[in-house]
């Protein structure tokens, strides 16, 4: 499946805008959108909803016919049960995290023990969890401990733009990790010179006029063969005021949409 996420309304759902949308509003953008998957992504709101807001959240997206997705940071044992119970509220299949949280930055060892402990819980519920590909932990790695680990509910989201910070190649992190992947972030990105011509800004780009190779991923990987879902992502920079940037943020997405919906 096609989805967006709330990467896709970063700037909507921001205090720079006039009226921050809700995530309740974001549901119904997407399905206004005629999409029917929304992944909940680093949303920090989630984490301190009360459960009749998170009931209500989650029987809104059952209402709206979507499907939820869920996106969190770190692989601490408790904390990756709180995503799985919220997984459950939501009747979500799939949990997004990071090796490193915010306030833990676990060797490969310790997040392969901490896994090792979590996974059953995952395997039990029927729950896949997926481990982004970023630049504080090497592709190669990543994969390794994935592969350490050995079960089928765990996996890789992923996301080759992050790579570039490490001075990897995303086709390469697109290839090592094809066979691991369970779920793809989907942003186009480009490098553009500082002015005065001293440096680069790496940054987002609409989608199809960056660097981003998609077809060779969509070869690699094969999301649409293997079932694999396509988030909707950005990297937008801020456009001066909040009517730009919202109004391109929302260009993007069309832009993106059209995208998948044209390679599929």
């Amino acid at each position: 499946m096609i989805g967006l996420g709330t990467y896709a309304y970063f700037w909507q759902h921001s205090d720079r805008a006039a009226e921050p949308l809700t995530l309740i509003g974001a549901f119904e953008d997407t399905r206004a959108q005629g999409v029917d998957l929304f992944q909940i992504c680093d949303y920090a709101p989630l984490e301190w909803m009360s459960p009749a807001e998170l009931r209500n959240a989650a029987s809104a997206a059952s209402a709206l016919g979507l499907t939820i997705e869920l996106g969190t940071k770190g692989v601490e044992p408790e904390h990756l049960r709180r995503f799985l119970d919220l997984a459950e509220v939501f009747d979500a299949h799939l949990v997004r995290s990071m090796v490193y949280g915010p306030e833990s930055r676990p060797s490969l060892e310790q997040a392969a023990t901490w896994l090792r402990d979590s996974i059953r819980s995952f395997e039990s519920a029927g729950i896949d969890l997926a481990l982004e590909t970023y630049e504080q932990v090497g592709t190669a790695e990543l994969a390794g401990l994935v592969d350490r680990v050995g079960s089928e509910r765990l996996g890789i989201c992923l996301d080759p733009a992050n790579v570039v910070a490490r001075l990897e190649l995303p086709r390469a992190c697109v290839e090592i990790t094809a066979p691991f992947v369970k779920n793809v972030h989907v942003k186009d990105f480009a490098f553009a010179r500082q002015e005065g011509w001293v440096g680069f800004t790496y940054s987002g780009a609409a989608m199809g006029t960056g660097l981003h190779d998609y077809a060779h991923l969509l070869t690699a990987v094969g999301p649409r063969e293997r079932e694999i879902n396509e988030i909707v992502e950005h990297w937008l920079p801020w456009q001066g005021d909040p009517e730009t940037t919202i109004r391109t943020e929302r260009e993007w997405t069309r832009i993106t949409l059209e995208h998948l919906r044209s390679t599929s």
